[in-house]
Parts: C-alpha cells; structure tokens; sequence
C-alpha cells in the first residue's frame, strides 16, 4: 500500500534530522526498535521530505512464513500464528527495517536483512541452494565501466551473486546511453557509478557498494584491488579505454582475481581465470606482451590495432566491422544495442555465479551469438525448429 506520511506509525520525539539530497547515493537503514532509529524515523517523517511511504510488511510476513513452511498450506488463523512467531510479538509498524530512499523521497517498510534475502532470493531455490546462496551473498564484485557494466551489476545484484559490489567510472549518463542502458530521462547528468549503486540499492537495500566516482587511473587502480581486509573476488572488466583493461588485468592477475569481459557484440563473453592460472597471458596472449604503460604510449592508430587485435577483427559481426571503417566519419562512436548488452548481463551473471561456486568454468572466448542461434527462415535448422510444436502436438494428441 501507498500511504500519505501522515499515516504512518508514531515512534518518539524528534533529536535526529535524515539529510537527503540530490547527490545522495545510500539509502539510511531505520530499526524502529532502537530509540535512535525511531527518533531519526520521526524526524523524517516530520520534516516535509517523504513523498510516499510503502508498507506492505504483512504481506512480507506471510511470505517468509509460507517459504520457511513450504509444506504447509498456511492462510488464515494459521498463518496468523506463524507470522506471530516470526515477531515474537512485536507490532508490526515497530518489526525490520524502514528504508529511506532520499533520491526519491520514499519510505520502505522491509524485513530484517536475513528475512529479506531470504524472501527475495526463494525462487532462486533450488537452481541456487540456500547454502550456495549464502556463500554468494559473502562475496565481492568488482565492475568497472557502467555502460555494458550497468547491465552485469544489475542482473548480479537481482541473483544474489554477491552481497559486496566495488563500481568504477568517471562518466555520467549522457542522452545517447539511454538507448542500451537501464535508466530514465531524469537520470541525465548523473555519475554512472550514482545511478548504478541507487538501482542496485532499490533491489537490495542492505548490499555494500563502494563507488570510485573517477574511475580507475594511476592514483586509484592499486587500491582499488589491493584492500586486504576486503579482497575481491571476480572483476567485470567492461570499459573502454585500452590502459584501463590492461592495467586492470595486470592488477587482477597478480592478485589472482578472475575476470570477465561481455563484449557486446556477437555475444561474446572472455573468461581469464587469474585465480587458477596466474601466469596466464593478458587477451589470452592477444594483446603481445606490451604493459600497460606501454599500451597508453600508443599513438591513436596503433590503439586502435591494439583493441581489434584484442577483439579479434576476423570474429566481429559484419555490421561492427562495417561500422568501424566509418566512426568519425559518418558514425560518432562504435555501435552497441540494448538486447545486446542485456544478454551480456545475463552471461556475466551466469558465468560468475558458477565461478564463485566452483564450478568447472574454463579460461577462453565464448559466444552466443543469437544470429547464428536463432537462423533465418528457410535453412533446415528453421524449418525443424518449426516442426517441432506441430509434432510435440501430434504426440499429445495419439
């Protein structure tokens, strides 16, 4: 339910002001039941800032009653009796967390943290087990650049792949991103790594994300990997400077980080697996043996050589191909699609999740190229494809 503020629960009196503005990146986490929480809830709801308040901790209740009773059929007095163990008699205006998100002005009543995830990952159940999940929620991703990385960071958060996220870039949303990237127009001129945390957080409000605002440079790249107290566990690599994806490998393999690349086109996914291989060849031995420093010495030419030697011209689509002979000329940049960068989300995704379970994923460069999967009308994989349902029907019927 949406309700005014002025139909939401009373705590206390007011001692503390909850700031919110335009730049605001983390939601504040309020517990009714701590005198401080409820003082500052009160304040809140005092102070004009609130634009709508969502309250639906009765039916999150229900849930997590029916999830952790599958069995069971609860519904009526039943399930009342289960939510009441649940709370242990606490009211529910006073149970979990209210979330206050300042960008939007609203005011979200949820389940404690555990409770949540419990909940909101259940239909993950039993493709990700509760244990495996657990584990997943332990871990921490890096992602750097938020274009094509926007879709991986999202669609991570969503599974529960990681409970910690480290979100890299220097730019803001510009009107021509919006035809690939999950945002609206009044996300205009925001940092991407702003709008990427705000999404993530409007998903799980209890995830930790840091965010380097200016992305990766000689001053941040090394403790952007070299924190020993929070060490990460996979990178998502999907900028586009090429002294960024060099640097960022050299970091990654010397601390044993594996990586992940979606290149948006074909539907190619790189794997380097650094945490099992630490000798292994940046690009898989594509790239040469230049470092880092020596690719940012690179006259433009030469770049540009570099990042198709990297890509492998031979293997991009015949539109990329065709595109790039014509950027700067009648094309402003190289082009990339929404579906294209969503399916790459969902390969990162996939890929990693089965990385940080340890499952069996080898280094190498994977394509699902949808084109060639989904052929055209008229070769004899169409026209199979659709006979099929006309003998999956006839089956039914003898």
């Amino acid at each position: 339910m949406i309700n005014s503020f002025s139909d939401a629960p009373e705590f206390g009196p007011l001692t503390t002001p909850v700031p919110g503005h335009q730049a605001a990146v983390r939601p504040a986490l309020l517990r009714p039941c701590e005198p401080d929480d409820r003082a500052a809830l009160k304040a809140l709801l005092a102070s004009g800032s609130v634009r709508e308040v969502h309250d639906h901790i009765d039916e999150q209740l229900g849930e997590l009653a029916r999830c952790l009773r599958p069995g069971e059929d609860l519904s009526g007095d039943e399930l009342d009796d289960a939510v009441q163990d649940l709370t242990d008699g606490v009211e529910p205006g006073h149970y979990g967390t209210w979330v206050w998100y300042p960008w939007s002005g609203r005011l979200v009543h949820l389940l404690p943290r555990e409770q949540f995830r419990r909940v909101r990952t259940d239909r993950n159940r039993d493709k990700i087990t509760a244990a495996q999940q657990q584990s997943l929620l332990e871990r921490r991703i890096a992602v750097v650049g938020l274009s094509v990385g926007n879709s991986a960071a999202l669609t991570c958060a969503m599974e529960g792949i990681a409970g910690s996220f480290r979100l890299a870039d220097f730019d803001t949303l510009s009107l021509s991103n919006l035809n690939r990237l999950r945002a609206g127009v009044h996300d205009l001129g925001l940092p991407k790594t702003v709008l990427c945390a705000r999404q993530m957080y409007e998903i799980d409000p209890y995830l930790d994300i840091e965010l380097w605002h200016d992305g990766l440079t000689d001053h941040t790249i090394e403790s952007f990997f070299d924190d020993p107290e929070r060490p990460l566990d996979l990178l998502v690599e999907e900028c586009d400077a090429p002294w960024v994806k060099t640097a960022a490998r050299e970091h990654a393999r010397r601390h044993r980080v594996p990586v992940l690349m979606d290149t948006n086109d074909r539907g190619l996914l790189d794997v380097e697996r650094f945490d099992l291989e630490p000798d292994r060849p940046l690009f898989h031995g594509r790239a040469g043996d230049l470092s880092a420093r020596e690719v940012r010495g690179l006259p433009p030419s030469d770049t540009l050589a570099h990042l198709l030697r990297i890509c492998d011209e031979s293997r991009l689509s015949a539109a990329m191909t065709d595109a790039l002979s014509r950027i700067g000329s009648t094309l402003s940049s190289w082009p990339q699609l929404a579906s294209g960068v969503m399916l790459g989300g969902a390969l990162v995704t996939d890929t990693a999740r089965r990385i940080l379970l340890g499952d069996p994923v080898a280094s190498g460069r994977y394509y699902v190229d949808l084109e060639a999967l989904i052929a055209p009308r008229g070769t004899p994989d169409a026209a199979d494809c659709a006979a099929a349902p006309r003998r999956a029907t006839a089956g039914a019927a003898r």
